[in-house]
């Protein structure tokens, strides 16, 4: 038994590969039913299930093994007798009914509990789908007996053996007996070929299908597994591996031949039954390549170490602040010294660079998790609709796509239940009867923005109006707004426009909390629409929220970072650009158009005595297509800063995204342009 201190990273290991099989198998089986069918991810889909079969039964979770076993069934009939009658819609949703269970025990197992599900009823499913391609099909019996006449000619393996070229190397026969009622025998000797690939060659076994082939475990029950390979171990660490082997009871091993002090020059091949076993096509020799070549490549991270790292450079990026910026350097003739200094920034950049990138991933695992929003909730609707993607491989950091996965679900849901209309109705309209839901992506500056677009009914200005007058969100129906400022009123907590209560919406609950989830991570959203022809959520994100290029401004004996992003230009003020509005507001006249200004020691209340607009700096800042101009005493100069957090009597204060350490030990607050209000 594995005790629980080693179990620990098993269990952390399985969950991981556990969700990237289901997170591939729900888009493959997704992608091909919208491509016609799945028969063409029939192998793959095979592949999945067999392997979280055995990982689950190593981990002696029999219900997620058993499920998956099932379901695995289905897929080898499917694969090997290529029935002509499948209904291929219901074994979609046998998959992902497969998929929604699993996904809920590797949550459990996740947040240390133990997977209490039962799985009979999806299991008990997945055999009646069985039983049903069984019966229509004619040919079952013959298939039976075929099999069994290739499980007689595979049972002479280990006799080929003696036609390998094992020169220089020690013969090995063995056979191994597991534990009574351990289960899954056939991955358990699978796991031993695996084991022994690593230090042994020319593998060759009986039953030799124990990767394919479930009704093996009963002959290995039975007769044992029997086992021969050429090593150039001795045979005290072939033993020590065997020893190693999960669930053994018993085995013997005996040196067949050792020839490596022997000289042999004719090559020889394995020959069974006038099949000629070319090693390469082994299947289990292709899967452990298979593994081999992808532990080359990529390697799995736990995030807490990443976060670390991440915390670890922007504490290089302070401390080098720091140092460089040190006052007592200030009069002093250092040439040599600030050589080094530009040596260090430019290693402290890169290594920021490279964590950075370490930690952006692509958002298409996100985007195609919405498929399954959009397929199962046209079936309850009855509506028809498809979703375009795009973009999808615009990369964000890994903690900004964990919590805009909730928001852009919501959002998904919202253009399918308020936003495409019945098929009678787009008929009607003149529309196609499917409708268009497109997710998109892109770039945009230091910024991601993501599109959520759709063809449907659009919003209605005059009910979100009256609804507004309605909680007293304005004083009049009829007051002059624009049409963004109506739009953004269905983003308040409760408003709802929807006359009955459904199953998805309706409640007025759900957009203020995509709101909050956006604003956590430093983004913002916007509504357009138009009515009839569709609606348009565009979100901005940033791509990170750990280091950002700023520029500080002081203010008083303050001092503030504006986001580089967000800087179009600073100036010194003129007085022919000087303008006050009806209202008497202070406005800018630059190149033909007018920008408010905000005085931030007004703002922000900080003493000064730089006050005349002509004495300090005037910064223009854009945010969300909205340009202003931020009055400050003067410039500081560029700086790469590390985001903190803010304490929770601060965080209330909008305007301010963060703050940061300077390197004088001081502190500077970080402006959120978005926010900053008049």
């Amino acid at each position: 038994m594995i005790n629980g201190d080693s179990k620990a990273p098993m269990l952390d290991l399985f969950v991981f590969e556990t969700n990237q099989m289901l997170e591939q198998l729900e888009r493959l089986i997704l992608d091909s039913e919208k491509s016609g069918g799945i028969e063409v991810a029939i192998n793959e889909v095979f592949r999945i299930m067999h392997t979280i079969k055995g990982s689950a039964a190593m981990m002696m979770f029999n219900d997620i093994s058993s499920l998956a076993h099932s379901l695995e069934d289905v897929f080898y009939y499917l694969r090997e007798e290529k029935p002509l009658k499948v209904d291929y819609s219901e074994l979609t949703d046998l998959v992902l009914n497969a998929v929604d269970f699993i996904k809920d025990e590797v949550i459990k197992i996740e947040n240390g509990g133990e997977p209490t599900g039962n799985s009979a009823n999806v299991s008990r499913k997945n055999k009646e789908f069985l039983s049903s391609l069984k019966e229509n099909d004619l040919n079952v019996n013959d298939t039976s007996s075929q099999m069994a006449s290739t499980e007689g000619e595979l049972q002479l393996s280990i006799d080929a053996l003696e036609q390998a070229e094992y020169e220089g190397q020690i013969k090995y026969e063995a056979i191994v007996y597991f534990d009574e009622d351990c289960g899954m025998e056939n991955i358990r000797a699978f796991t031993l070929v695996h084991e022994l690939s690593e230090f042994a060659e020319n593998i060759v076994h009986s039953p030799s299908d124990v990767f394919e082939n479930d009704d093996t475990s009963e002959t290995i029950q039975k007769e044992g597994f029997k086992i021969a390979f050429t090593s150039q171990n001795d045979l005290e660490i072939v033993e020590e591996i065997f020893n190693k082997t999960m669930f053994l009871k018993d085995f013997s091993i005996n040196i067949a031949e050792d020839t490596r002090h022997k000289e042999v020059k004719e090559k020889r091949t394995i020959i069974l039954d006038d099949l000629i076993l070319d090693e390469s096509a082994n299947p289990v020799v292709k899967e452990v390549e298979r593994q081999a070549e992808g532990t080359q490549s990529f390697i799995s991270v736990n995030v807490a170490k990443m976060d670390l790292l991440m915390d670890l450079v922007g504490e290089l990026v302070i401390a080098e602040a720091m140092v460089t910026q040190n006052p007592q350097l200030k009069g002093l003739k250092l040439d040599k010294f600030y050589k080094s200094v530009r040596q260090l920034r430019k290693i402290t950049n890169e290594l920021q660079d490279t964590v950075m990138s370490i930690r952006m991933i692509p958002l298409s695992a996100t985007f195609h998790k919405m498929n399954r929003i959009v397929r199962d909730m046209v079936r309850k609707l009855d509506k028809q609709a498809e979703l375009e993607i795009i973009g999808e491989q615009t990369e964000v950091d890994k903690n900004i796509i964990e919590s805009i996965s909730d928001p852009l679900m919501h959002l998904i849901r919202n253009a399918v239940d308020h936003g495409i209309e019945s098929v009678q109705e787009r008929i009607t309209k003149g529309k196609s009867e499917v409708g268009k839901i497109r997710l998109s992506a892109k770039n945009a500056g230091g910024d991601v923005l993501i599109i959520i677009q759709d063809d449907g009914g659009g919003l209605n200005k005059e009910k979100i109006l009256r609804k507004a007058f309605e909680r007293g969100l304005i004083e009049t129906e009829e007051i002059s707004l624009s049409d963004s400022q109506i739009y953004s009123f269905i983003l308040q907590p409760g408003f709802s426009t929807n006359e009955t209560v459904t199953e998805f919406s309706g409640r007025g609950v759900g957009m203020d909390v995509v709101v909050k989830n956006i604003e956590k991570v430093g983004g913002t959203i916007s509504v357009d629409s138009i009515e009839g022809q569709g609606t348009t959520m565009s979100i901005r994100i940033p791509l990170t929220l750990a280091i950002i290029d700023g520029m500080n401004v002081k203010v008083g004996d303050a001092i503030y970072t504006i986001p580089l992003i967000a800087i179009k230009e600073s100036f010194r003020l003129k007085d022919q650009n000087m303008i006050n509005d009806t209202d008497d507001n202070e406005m800018i006249m630059i190149r033909g158009e007018c920008h408010p200004v905000l005085r931030l020691y007004e703002r922000f209340q900080v003493q000064t005595e730089v006050k005349a607009l002509k004495e300090g700096i005037m910064i223009m800042v854009e945010a969300d297509g909205k340009s202003r101009c931020l009055f400050a005493d003067s410039l500081l100069g560029q700086q790469q800063v590390v985001v903190k957090a803010l304490p929770p009597y601060i965080k209330k204060t909008k305007g301010i995204a963060g703050c940061t350490l300077l390197g004088d030990g001081g502190i500077s607050l970080i402006l959120d342009v978005a926010n900053l209000n008049f």
